[in-house]
């Protein structure tokens, strides 16, 4: 990480970041660190010792005392003259705040930077070192120090910001977080052609560059700037500032996949869970051990992320990936984020499930009693995306803000190869999942059958579902099959599909049945569409004028090759003859299986 623009400061006046106070009562040459004690380097011997943590202070009473409030009400409101010990355990910043303070009240130099002002400030807020007990006091000082230099910075913003996160509740309530927010979102919203300041990422030619001293080294004068040229600064925030940032952001009228793509950028920094390459193997002891090296450093910190990750996701389609929003969705069930945030992760899901991809959905069950996949999160997911898709189509008139700003070349959902890719994705899932030996029959059936019947103009996708499921389930009972083969339509089979089916021995009878009848026709129709008809015959005339021309542009030898191919029509029109009489038997023979069944059910009722 890059230093402070203002750390460089040093032996100026105080407009250049040199703090002194002109009143001093004890003439000392500094401050003398003597292993955990600090002591004024003076021949007056020390009347007050001051306790910040595990540090002590040997100082003198009237440098503080007339320059803290605080200090004066901790000596002379107690009325005991013999007190010469305080113990400050609560003053923000600690040690190195008071240490800096107190050089204050000596008249000795202090350097502000951006690393110590924010503990500085609150520290001297703490001490109350107001303008009543001395004109240009340290409240006056830091803060205009904040105002002047740290907020015209882009990096003196970070780092303040960044050094707010030890200093709650103090920080929030000077408002410094909220100004440094505001100082970094102003500036992430500029416009890349015109930013003069040195950011991450980028090589600059001096060390520790400044707001006004960058006309040479700026970044748009040696290469163009990239959009996303503040991620990676705004990334190193604690999640609560970074929400601060981005809502500030929001305000400012920043393009909203900008937005999604920072707050990808931030979770794949702070929770490495989620850029594993996820088949629903990771559980929560990887997410805890990973979280060590990029500062999540427990679960709750994991949930807490999470959860304002979602609560801060731009509401529009695509502001960010599906893939992503599924991989966020899949942590939160794992370390049990709050009901509601789920629930509209799940309704941000669905507005893109067709964009999902069957890596994505394979989200472990966390409940160790049940399936090997969550295959209920994928029902809903299925769900929202089925009501988002009704919402559109019948409100046409109310298109989403999105449609207006998304992604060159990106699809709405509300058209038919939307419902035909998330089908697709579907029949791709239950073959996956099929293979759980504790996958109920129920569970299968209600997501086969949650598309409507137009989504799926080809079965074969679902019918390698069901075979993989019968193949799993080998004791399922003849009742059961015939309920799980009725998700499927054989008309929609094609015939490479219903051939398969015909020989598949798994399969109800009754089902080979509307198969056999099912290719019967589709060759039927394969063979009438094949000959050529009479030209005047309106079902195929539109086919004539087509094979007419084929053949005339074809040379000889395909042109003799078609007598051929003739008789072998011919013999395929015989084969499905030959089909027709084996239906017939089949036929057949199920009735006198189905009357000698009945017989034997008469005959034991008869006898019971």
């Amino acid at each position: 990480m890059w230093e402070s623009e203002s750390e460089s400061v040093r032996g100026r006046e105080y407009g250049n970041g040199v703090l002194s106070s002109s009143k001093h009562g004890v003439k000392t040459d500094g401050f003398e660190l003597r292993g955990q004690s600090w002591y004024v380097a003076t021949d007056i011997p020390s009347d007050l010792l001051v306790q910040v943590g595990d540090v002590n202070f040997h100082l003198h009473k009237y440098p503080l005392l007339s320059r803290s409030g605080k200090m004066n009400r901790l000596i002379y409101e107690l009325h005991d003259p013999d007190m010469n010990k305080i113990a400050l355990e609560d003053l923000p910043g600690g040690p190195e705040a008071f240490e800096l303070a107190a050089k204050f009240c000596y008249g000795i130099a202090v350097d502000l930077t951006a690393g110590n002002i924010s503990g500085l400030r609150c520290a001297a807020e703490y001490l109350e070192m107001t303008e009543d007990l001395e004109e240009g006091n340290l409240i006056f000082k830091t803060e205009a120090f904040l105002s002047y230099v740290v907020l015209s910075s882009w990096r003196d913003s970070i780092l303040v910001l960044k050094g707010c996160e030890k200093l709650s509740p103090w920080a929030e309530n000077l408002q410094i977080v909220r100004r440094c927010s505001e100082s970094i979102a102003w500036k992430a919203c500029a416009n890349p052609k015109g930013i003069k300041w040195a950011y991450t990422g980028k090589p600059t030619k001096v060390s520790s560059p400044r707001w006004n001293d960058l006309k040479d080294s700026s970044p748009s004068r040696s290469q163009p700037v990239p959009p996303d040229w503040w991620f990676e600064d705004v990334s190193i925030l604690r999640i609560d500032h970074f929400v601060r940032v981005i809502t500030a952001i929001k305000v400012k009228g920043m393009r909203f996949e900008l937005i999604g793509a920072s707050i990808m950028h931030y979770a794949a920094k702070w929770l490495p869970g989620l850029i594993k390459d996820g088949q629903g193997q990771a559980d929560d002891m990887s997410i805890s051990s990973n979280s060590n090296s990029s500062g999540g450093s427990s679960w709750k910190d994991q949930r807490m992320i999470i959860e304002s990750l979602i609560s801060i996701i731009p509401p529009q389609k695509d502001s960010v990936s599906c893939s992503f929003l599924l991989r966020l969705l899949r942590m939160a069930n794992m370390l049990k984020v709050a009901p509601a945030l789920v629930t509209e992760l799940e309704k941000r899901v669905g507005m893109q499930f067709e964009q999902a991809t069957l890596a994505d959905l394979l989200v472990p069950s966390y409940n160790k009693t049940e399936t090997l996949y969550d295959v209920d999160l994928v029902q809903r997911l299925l769900e929202h995306f089925l009501i988002q898709e009704q919402t559109e189509s019948s409100s046409p008139s109310r298109q989403s803000f999105s449609d207006k700003h998304m992604y060159e070349g990106t699809q709405r959902g509300n058209n038919p190869n939307a419902k035909m890719r998330v089908a697709r994705l579907v029949d791709s899932y239950l073959t996956e999942v099929s293979r759980d030996r504790n996958l109920s029959l129920t569970k299968f059936q209600v997501l086969a059958e949650a598309l409507p019947e137009s989504a799926r103009t080809c079965n074969d996708g679902l019918y390698r579902a069901i075979d993989s499921y019968l193949k799993a389930h080998p004791t399922l009972s003849e009742h059961e099959r015939k309920r799980l083969c009725r998700v499927m339509d054989c008309q929609k089979l094609s015939i490479d599909a219903c051939m398969h089916a015909a020989q598949n021995e798994r399969l109800p009878l009754r089902v080979v049945v509307q198969v056999l009848f099912s290719e019967q026709v589709k060759i039927s129709n394969a063979l009438a569409n094949s000959t050529l008809k009479d030209p005047g015959e309106t079902q195929y005339q539109p086919l004539i004028p087509n094979l007419k021309t084929l053949l005339e542009g074809t040379p000889k030898s395909f042109q003799e090759g078609w007598t051929g191919a003739t008789k072998d029509i011919n013999t395929l029109k015989f084969e499905l003859e030959s089909v027709k009489a084996k239906y017939l038997e089949l036929q057949n023979d199920m009735e006198n299986l189905q009357r000698q069944f009945d017989k034997m059910s008469k005959q034991k009722q008869t006898s019971a």
